[in-house]
C-alpha cells in the first residue's frame, strides 16, 4: 500500500509539472506601425516570429494622436500572454516609448523610429536637420491629415522595394493627423527598459544620423541594416533577428 500511495504521488507531481508547462504563457511580440502604413505592414515579420514560438499581434493604430494610437497599443499589451517585447517602427517608436511603462512590457525594439524623451514631442527630434526627401512629399488635406505621394511612397519610403509593392502601399496607407507630432510623451519607457535600436542606414525619411543619436541616447543595443525606412519589409529576417535576440531567444 505504501509503495502504491507513493507511486500515485510521483504521477500526480509529474501530471502537474507537466500542466504547468504546457499551461505556461509563451513571450509576445506586439508591433506597432507607423505612419502611412497599418498592421499589415508587419506581415513579412510576423511568420518569422511565430515559427520560433511567439505570440504575435500587430496593432491597427488610428494615427489621430500619440493618447489614442498608445491605448489602442496598451489594449493589445493587456491582451497579450506572458512577457512582451514591443516593437515600433517609425511613428511607431513614439507609441511604444508612451506605451512601453506597462508593467508586461519587457524589451523595447525601435525599427528606424523616433524615440522622444519625458515631455518631448515627436516633432522636436528633427528640428536640428533638413527636411528629409519623404517629408517633401507630404500632402495635407482639408483636415490636416498627412498623407505620402505615390513618388514619395516608392522613392523614399521604401526605395527598396518593387515598385508594384509601392504602389499597392501608396493605396493603403494610413494618413497622420498632422498635430499628433506636436504630443508630448508623458514618461518615456526607455529610461526604465532595455531597448534595441534598428538603423536604417538608406533611410530617406528619418534621417540615419538622427537614428544613430537617438540609438545613443536611450543606450540601446544597436543594429544597422543597409535599408530604406521599411527596413522590416525589405530585410525581415534581420528585423526579426533582433526581435528575438530581445525576447531572449537564440537563433
Amino acid at each position: 500500500m505504501l509503495r502504491k500511495a507513493i507511486a500515485t504521488a510521483v504521477l500526480a507531481t509529474s501530471a502537474l509539472g507537466a500542466q504547468a508547462q504546457t499551461s505556461a504563457a509563451p513571450t509576445s511580440v506586439v508591433l506597432v506601425h507607423g505612419a502611412f502604413a497599418d498592421g499589415s505592414d508587419w506581415a513579412q515579420v510576423i511568420p518569422l516570429l511565430q515559427a520560433k514560438g511567439l505570440h504575435v499581434q500587430a496593432v491597427q493604430n488610428s494615427l489621430d494622436s500619440l493618447a489614442g494610437d498608445a491605448a489602442a497599443t496598451r489594449r493589445s499589451i493587456d491582451a497579450a500572454p506572458g512577457k512582451v517585447i514591443l516593437v515600433g517602427h517609425s511613428w511607431g517608436g513614439s507609441v511604444i516609448t508612451e506605451a512601453g511603462t506597462h508593467a508586461k512590457v519587457a524589451a523595447l525594439v525601435y525599427v528606424a523610429a523616433f524615440a522622444p524623451g519625458s515631455g518631448q514631442s515627436t516633432g522636436e527630434l528633427g528640428k536640428d536637420y533638413p527636411p528629409s526627401q519623404g517629408q517633401r512629399e507630404f500632402v495635407k488635406d482639408a483636415h490636416d491629415y498627412l498623407s505620402l505621394t505615390a513618388k514619395g511612397m516608392s522613392t523614399a519610403f521604401a526605395q527598396d522595394l518593387p515598385a508594384d509593392v509601392t504602389k499597392v502601399m501608396a493605396a493603403t496607407q494610413g494618413a497622420i493627423q498632422a498635430k499628433a507630432f506636436e504630443d508630448r510623451i508623458s514618461t518615456a519607457a526607455w529610461t526604465t527598459k532595455p531597448s534595441f535600436y534598428i538603423v536604417s542606414e538608406q533611410d530617406r525619411m528619418i534621417p540615419p544620423e538622427l537614428q544613430r543619436v537617438l540609438a545613443s541616447r536611450i543606450k540601446a543595443k544597436t543594429t544597422s541594416l543597409q535599408a530604406s525606412h521599411v527596413a522590416h519589409r525589405s530585410h525581415p529576417a534581420e528585423v526579426a533577428q533582433v526581435i528575438l535576440q530581445a525576447a531572449g531567444i537564440s537563433q
